[in-house]
């Protein structure tokens, strides 16, 4: 027989999901998609989710010549974080109902601070928008050249998010309580009083009490790539692909591997790192849907170094130099060609993220785990306002007289268009 939770922890469970609310502060600021979980289960986990549409216009009204097949760009997206935090309290302890209670509100704590890292770093090391300022945090202008890279490229100006560490979005706040002082001002009150710097530049900003960081650029002011047509260090966007054995499978179009004159001293993204921020002389980005050019270099990313020449970059560098119709329908730089393009970094000093994202870029996928209800632990489950599901267990132990306790979540989250994500870092040189 099955044990079965008592009032006091029902109640404490249901505050625990309230709690948990109110700390999914990134969570809340991402789109959702809620899988089949059945559908899941038999997949692996791993989903393809669509890229937009981006589509092309033609001058005049005879158009016999402009009837073409669209690529379709998707992305994988995998339910892969398990988080799960377990206590135990013997017969004993339980006689006091607080601890209980604050062993629960660390759970709950702990969970949501796992939902949120975990979007952190998706953001943090898959952004390729790259805005890089000498100074340290403190202006508007800081700011408004994240809204302004977005413009120029075609991001949408709604639903945009940043989220600063500490140290940098007290610094916001420190201006703007300085630049806007007045009595009876909300705006710069608030900058005062509680260190809220509110809606800057278009967008909804939050404070981050933990920042991912990017190392120092180290890989030299030497380093070159040939982007000519003939080096191929272009990308050609595609649906799917067959294999030798003629399987057609999807394909992931947010990376491309170049190859370049020396890899020495670049640094890839792992758990442990943040991968650098580069430019290519000569590579200018585009407006998404007009096509025109900004007449400014397009920010990368350096996903991981594979040899001593190779690099795995976010975007590709889809410059229509092939010609296809999907590299006109997708194209993101206009390339002057050189057969030693300079690569510079753009990390030049250690510093703190500070990611910043439109709503459709991030996306959280809940999951469900399936947990039995008659198998001798009690089960009581709840959902999110934004889809997570918590699941929280309680089992007793009759030979140790102890209660085993356990609170779990199930989720994913995928960077769908790293060209609509991007990262703010302060104090370059």
């Amino acid at each position: 027989m099955s044990n079965s939770f008592s009032k006091e922890i029902v109640v404490a469970f249901t505050q625990m999901l309230e709690g948990f609310e109110d700390q999914e502060v990134l969570s809340k600021n991402v789109s959702k998609y809620a899988s089949d979980q059945t559908t899941m289960a038999r997949t692996n986990d791993v989903i393809w989710r669509p890229q937009p549409y981006i589509s092309q216009s033609y001058n005049g009204l005879d158009q016999t010549n402009n009837f073409g097949p669209y690529t379709q760009l998707s992305v994988p997206a995998t339910i892969g974080f398990v988080k799960s935090v377990p206590w135990v309290m013997d017969s004993l302890e339980l006689r006091d109902a607080l601890q209980e209670g604050r062993l629960g509100d660390a759970a709950k704590q702990k969970l949501a601070s796992d939902i949120n890292i975990a979007i952190m770093n998706v953001a943090s090391q898959q952004g390729t928008l790259v805005v890089p300022v000498s100074t340290a945090a403190g202006k508007y202008d800081d700011v408004a050249l994240a809204d302004s890279i977005m413009n120029e490229q075609g991001v949408p100006n709604f639903d945009r998010y940043a989220a600063l560490s500490s140290r940098d979005y007290n610094g916001m706040a420190a201006n703007l309580q300085v630049a806007s002082r007045s009595f009876g001002n909300k705006k710069s009150d608030d900058a005062y009083e509680r260190s809220s710097v509110g809606m800057v530049a278009s967008f909804d900003t939050y404070k981050l009490d933990y920042a991912n960081r990017i190392g120092a650029f180290a890989g030299g002011g030497s380093l070159t790539m040939d982007t000519r047509a003939t080096a191929l260090n272009y990308y050609v966007p595609k649906g799917t692909s067959t294999s030798a054995a003629g399987e057609i499978n999807n394909v992931d179009n947010r990376y491309q591997t170049v190859t370049i004159s020396s890899t020495t001293g670049l640094v890839g993204a792992s758990a442990t790192t943040n991968g650098d921020a580069i430019t290519f002389s000569g590579v200018n980005a585009v407006h998404h849907i007009t096509k025109g050019d900004t007449g400014r270099l397009k920010t990368f990313r350096i996903i991981s170094v594979l040899n001593s020449t190779q690099i795995v970059i976010s975007p590709p560098i889809i410059s229509a130099q092939g010609g296809s119709a999907a590299e006109l329908q997708y194209q993101n730089t206009i390339v002057t060609p050189a057969a030693t393009a300079a690569i510079v970094g753009l990390n030049t000093t250690a510093a703190n993220i500070n990611p910043f994202w439109q709503k459709d870029a991030l996306e959280i996928l809940p999951g469900r785990l399936a947990v039995p209800d008659d198998a001798g632990a009690a089960v009581l489950r709840g959902t999110t306002s934004n889809g997570i599901e918590i699941v929280m267990q309680k089992q007793f132990d009759i030979k140790t007289s102890k209660t085993l306790f356990r609170v779990d979540t199930l989720f994913g989250v995928v960077n769908k268009q790293p060209e609509m994500s991007g990262i703010l870092l302060w104090g370059q040189t």
